[in-house]
């Protein structure tokens, strides 16, 4: 049924080219999804934080600020203060919170290196990132997946409310035993990850 959804969805909605990023751009807009640059990267993982409660439109605003100001740098966040970036980032909303969660983010890979990050074994980077506080199992596994490009499939809330609504699974199906659902009925395969989960969100959107 899982690789049968998946098929009827595509057929739908067609590719996504998920995760958008800017580019030379401020602006976001969807490609084929795969990070090329360390920027790529600390975007994607910038995006998995912003897009905590909250639609991408708002997120892209954030990015767009962030662009604008030339603060998608791990340098530069390191250094920025706190109250400023939580007034760009505002469109997210609970803006003062994802400030310090992306704090807390950069003091975590401030003096590491991305090649080390995407050499890391995915089960060793997840609990690294759970053990940054503000970073849960959602927002972890959309940055091992779309920006370190690890096989993990995202649970979201659009999801849960899809497979519960098809008897699939109860609606208080924990996030763990959903994406074990997941993991052992589709191959292990990154790119078949993101098309999945993004048109899920796309199917879930429409389903509001």
């Amino acid at each position: 049924m899982i690789k049968k959804l998946y098929n009827q969805l595509y057929k739908e909605y067609g590719k996504q080219g998920w995760w958008p990023l800017s580019k030379d751009n401020l602006h976001t807009k969807h490609h084929n999804g795969a990070p090329e640059t360390e920027k790529d990267i600390l975007e994607i993982c910038l995006g998995s934080i912003l897009t905590q409660n909250t639609n991408w439109n708002n997120v892209e605003k954030c990015i767009y600020n962030l662009n604008k100001e030339k603060l998608i740098d791990i340098n530069k966040l390191k250094k920025i203060k706190t109250e400023k970036l939580a007034q760009l980032i505002r469109s997210s909303g609970y803006y003062n919170q994802k400030a310090i969660k992306i704090k807390n983010f950069i003091d975590y890979i401030y003096n590491k290196k991305i090649s080390d990050l995407k050499n890391k074994k995915k089960e060793e980077l997840r609990a690294e990132l759970l053990a940054i506080k503000g970073i849960g199992p959602e927002t972890a596994d959309s940055i091992i997946l779309y920006a370190f490009e690890k096989p993990i499939f995202v649970i979201d809330a659009y999801t849960k409310r899809i497979f519960s609504r098809l008897g699939l699974c109860k609606e208080d199906v924990s996030y763990d035993e959903l994406q074990k659902m997941f993991m052992e009925a589709l191959p292990r395969d990154v790119k078949l990850f993101k098309e999945y989960h993004a048109l899920l969100v796309a199917h879930g959107k429409r389903l509001k």
